[in-house]
Parts: C-alpha cells; structure tokens; sequence
C-alpha cells in the first residue's frame, strides 16, 4: 500500500519530489550494516521495569539480526510535551476555524440567527478535547502572548530538529519504548487530560521533528497488554523502519501468526 500511495503529486503542495524505494524489497531478515541508536533520555527515572526489561529484550534481537548499537543523546527530549502542547493546539486552532458550519461539515440547523448558529455548530460538532486543544492554541496565539509561548515552543522544536541531526549522523535508526508505562485501561484517565499528555513523552518528538517512526510490539505486560517497541528514521528513510520490525517481528514469531479474537 505505501509503495502505491508514496511519491510527488504534482497537484498537493505538500508532496516532495523525492525518488521512491521499493518498500517490500526492504523485508529481509537481517540487519547486518545497520546502526541503531539508543538514547539515554529514553531510558530514564519514570519507566516502568516491565517496559524497559521487553525493549531491551527487543533490542538484543535487533543485534541478533545482525545490528549494532550506540548510545546518542537526545538533550532536549524533556521539553518536547510542553513544546508540542502549545504547537499542536495552536495549529488545531487555527485549522479547525474553518469549521464553522457554513461551507461544509456539521452544522446545527436549529439555529435562527448566524452568530448562534456558529456558537452552537461548534460546541456540539468538536468533542471536549477538541475543544480544550483549540481554546489553549488560541490562548497561545492571541495578542500578548505569542512571543512567550508559540514563538518559544518553535524554537525549542528547532533545538529538537539539531538533537536529531546529531544523533543520525552516528546512527541509521533510533530504538526506544514507546510510551513509559503500559496501557491503562478504557476511560482510567479521562479526567486527568495533564497525566495523558505526558504519556506521550517518548512519541511527541518524533512529530516535532517530522520524522517517521512506527511502533512494534515486543512482549506482553503482567496484566497481559501488549508493550510497544519504538523505532524512528531519518526524513525520507521508511524503508529502514520496515527493515528493522520486520527483522524483529522474525524473531518474535510474529510474522504470519492471525491475532487471537
């Protein structure tokens, strides 16, 4: 699928020209010239010993498979919620304004005049974390506080953009957890939006960045849940990630197997 759908679209503005690999052809067992980074920050005070005992498991498959590893730094990782949490739902915000009812999506026809009718297509068509992304973005972009915070969070995003650069030139791939502990379960922390946002601390760089990565699973948690291993590439280097998980979903027995229902 993503050798059919992969490539420049001379008619979306947001494709680039790049050439296009053979994605299959990258499914080989082994790993053998391939260079895997392991950042320290990532391994760090606040990860659950079930999580990190599964991806260090993982990451002596992925050298089994013929890998080597180095240790990379990433020094900026700590700041990458507080800088994704004002980017995001600043982009959410200014995205999301077209949403008003009038030229296409939902609109709450009950509504006699203009201004109510925005006011209600809007509380009624965005959900209560919509709705918290956009009034913190547009609080992050109004008048008076952009400087202090839209325009930090970007050039903390550029610091994280070098941290990057950095460890790529040492390494092919980067491998870590992918979230600190393991799932919790259904509705857990619905009201606790603050304690969701920083379990995304190991992901949200990636997308800062703007860098593919993919999540594999590499063992099971005590209450029986999956536990995912993270790998990131460099820009335009999908090929390496398929590489990798598929070498490390040989070895877990994963390739092929139906999921139990």
């Amino acid at each position: 699928m993503l050798n059919a759908i992969s490539g420049y679209d001379q008619r979306d503005s947001t494709s680039v020209n790049e050439p296009v690999p053979d994605y299959a052809a990258a499914l080989v067992p082994d790993l053998d010239g391939l260079t895997i980074g392991i950042p320290r920050e990532y391994f760090g005070a606040g990860l659950a010993p079930e999580v990190e005992a599964a991806v260090k498991n993982g990451i002596a498959l992925l050298e089994e498979a013929g890998a080597k590893t180095v240790e990379i730094s990433l020094p900026h990782t700590e700041y990458g919620v507080a800088a994704y949490y004002i980017i995001a739902p600043a982009e959410a915000s200014s995205n999301l304004a077209r949403y008003d009812g009038v030229r296409y999506g939902f609109r709450d026809l009950a509504q006699e005049n203009l201004l109510e009718m925005y006011r209600h297509t809007r509380s009624q068509g965005f959900g209560d974390e919509v709705k918290r992304r956009i009034i913190i973005g547009t609080y992050a972009l109004s008048s008076g506080y952009y400087d202090a915070y839209y325009k930090k969070a970007s050039q903390v995003r550029t610091l994280i953009v070098e941290d990057y650069r950095k460890a790529f030139a040492r390494c092919d791939l980067l491998v870590s957890p992918v979230t600190p502990a393991p799932a919790w379960k259904i509705g857990e922390k619905i009201d606790d939006p603050l304690s969701m946002y920083l379990s995304d601390i190991l992901t949200i760089s990636t997308n800062l960045a703007g860098l593919p990565g993919m999540s594999v699973p590499c063992g099971m948690s005590a209450a029986g849940l999956p536990i995912g291993l993270q790998l990131q590439a460099t820009h335009f280097a999908e090929e390496k990630l398929f590489r990798a998980a598929y070498a490390l979903e040989q070895r877990l027995g994963l390739v092929g197997r139906k999921p139990e229902l």
